[in-house]
């Protein structure tokens, strides 16, 4: 394990993650969707993207205003268990990559706490986090929303895209974190440990 921390970063396996969910507690509130976009070699493995919606107990009720889905597409939905099983297959010898990783991590480890009854770590880069520490050494001031995927995307000159789709979201968070990458690149080659939470 000790061996992947001190690997180049362009060699390490990475899978862009995203959640939609019902809400922003991960005790009460359930996952919808799941989206991922895989990294290998610095490049965006867009072929391999994936997203799949998951069913829930109740309706997704006020939150479909945000991020879209309603209860009729649910219907064809995977269940919980079935979702975390695909997900822990697609990701098994990958290092998460996730916007404000902690939030989609807990749902994550909720989830599958809930399904097999054991606890689980994640490695995982947070790219709100490095930009946090970006910006701050820089010295710049952090205002209100700056850390916003879409806020992060335009400071690199990323496109625009519809917020709230989890593949998107996750393709947005790749593309983010290759952007990043390539402008601390020039303080020497990146290794996991440089960049993991």
């Amino acid at each position: 394990m000790a061996d992947i921390f001190s690997k180049p970063l362009s060699e390490t396996r990475l899978m862009a993650v995203d959640l939609e969910m019902t809400g922003l507690n991960s005790q009460f509130d359930q996952i919808l969707s799941i989206g991922i976009v895989p990294i290998y070699n610095g490049l965006l493995q867009l072929a391999n993207a994936k997203q799949i919606l998951v069913s829930i107990d109740g309706s997704v009720g006020d939150s479909a205003t945000i991020h879209g889905i309603v209860d009729r597409q649910l219907e064809t939905a995977v269940s919980a268990k079935t979702a975390m099983e695909w997900f822990l297959k697609q990701t098994q010898g990958h290092v998460l990559v996730a916007h404000h990783a902690p939030l989609d991590l807990s749902f994550l480890k909720a989830e599958i706490h809930r399904c097999y009854g054991e606890p689980i770590t994640f490695i995982a880069i947070d790219t709100l986090l490095l930009e946090k520490r970006r910006l701050l050494l820089r010295h710049e001031l952090i205002k209100e929303g700056s850390l916003r995927l879409d806020a992060c995307r335009a400071r690199y000159g990323l496109p625009v895209y519809a917020a709230h789709d989890a593949t998107v979201d996750a393709l947005a968070c790749g593309e983010l974190l290759l952007a990043q990458m390539a402008a601390i690149a020039g303080q020497g080659q990146l290794r996991l440990i440089d960049l993991v939470q």
